[in-house]
């Protein structure tokens, strides 16, 4: 093959390598708070930069300059001074709340901590504990928390019928896996006269859970360590479980105790990625090779290191309801949101 054939895949394999350390950089951004700081102050030199982010200034300047370099910040290089535009800040600071894409940028440092023992199970099969991501869930609570605050109450709950009235007058409600518990929170404080219960294997998850409902006050929601396909706490009349099925080493049995534990006009919510289990549906997907590689990195892995199902990320929507449907649930909406191509949302009754 000539060089010439050869070379738009130089260049896309160069723009990869390129773009795979600007996604770790945008990491640093968000961690360090330099990108909230670039967005609140007028164009800077690196010195002011570095003060008023309370950080070392050569970090700084050598952090802007791969950010200049990756098409993120701009540059004056008269005046010295760095600006973040404001077309880009909307994606890349806190205030941005779920638009912010930098906060998504920390899974690739992640990733690498495990890169050597999955490269590992490649050869000798298994997989890595949970315990070798001391990091995931407040990663992952900080990922999908603008998701929860945002639209939890006014779009995610309503999808089940007539939920908000009962939430109202006041139900039980067990959130499954509920990692650092802020989901939980959320519901808690917007339905008083509901009774919410927590349940999750990480102890630190737990602890975190509480801290936040004690800050707020709230007196009717609680954390438990659970093993989510051990008989679940009952009977109660909804059920969430966000993000979290697939990484469970017996997702069957999970879902079988959550049928088992509604009552009888209850119903269980389940946030899950959107995706297909046959490759070829995902070749359009909007981040296809991201989720591939979160469930290669994190979700697969964990689950075969308890000798579990091994479902991965990308398990697919017709698998999903085949087992919600195996586990006993006679009716089960599948609901896409317009503005997030990334999840699917299942309410199933039994």
């Amino acid at each position: 093959m000539s060089r010439a054939l050869e070379r738009p895949f130089d260049q896309r394999m160069l723009q990869v390598l390129n773009d795979a350390f600007v996604a770790l950089l945008c990491s640093v951004g968000h961690r360090t708070g330099l990108f909230d700081v670039m967005d609140s102050l007028p164009p800077s030199t690196s010195e002011e930069l570095a003060r008023a982010a309370g950080l070392e200034e050569r970090y700084v300047r050598e952090w802007l300059g791969g950010m200049v370099t990756g098409g993120v910040v701009d540059y004056d290089p008269e005046e010295r001074r760095y600006s973040l535009p404001r077309e880009r800040s909307a994606f890349l600071t806190r205030a941005a709340g779920n638009a912010n894409l930098a906060r998504f940028c920390q899974y690739v440092g992640l990733a690498g901590t495990v890169e050597k023992e999955i490269v590992h199970c490649f050869r000798a099969g298994g997989g890595v504990s949970y315990s070798a991501y001391p990091e995931f869930q407040a990663i992952q609570a900080e990922d999908s928390g603008p998701l929860f605050d945002a639209e939890l109450v006014s779009s995610i709950l309503p999808l089940v019928p007539e939920i908000i009235p009962r939430l109202r007058r006041g139900i039980d409600v067990v959130d499954l896996a509920c990692g650092q518990g802020h989901a939980l929170n959320v519901m808690a404080a917007a339905f008083p006269r509901s009774r919410f219960l927590g349940l999750d294997l990480s102890e630190e998850g737990l602890a975190a859970g509480r801290r936040e409902a004690e800050a707020r006050g709230l007196k009717n929601v609680h954390f438990e360590r659970h093993d989510a396909a051990a008989r679940m706490p009952g009977p109660v009349d909804l059920v969430t479980c966000f993000d979290a099925i697939h990484d469970l080493p017996r997702p069957k049995q999970a879902l079988l105790r959550i049928a088992e534990a509604l009552r009888a006009q209850g119903a269980f919510l389940m946030m899950d990625m959107a995706g297909s289990s046959r490759l070829e549906e995902n070749l359009a997907h909007p981040v296809g090779p991201f989720l591939y590689a979160i469930s290669l990195f994190h979700c697969l892995t964990v689950s075969l290191a308890a000798r579990g199902d091994g479902l991965g990320t990308m398990w697919g929507e017709q698998r999903a309801e085949v087992y919600l449907r195996e586990a006993g649930f006679r009716s089960v909406a599948v609901h896409h949101p317009d503005d997030d191509p990334v999840h699917v949302y299942y309410v199933a009754t039994v």
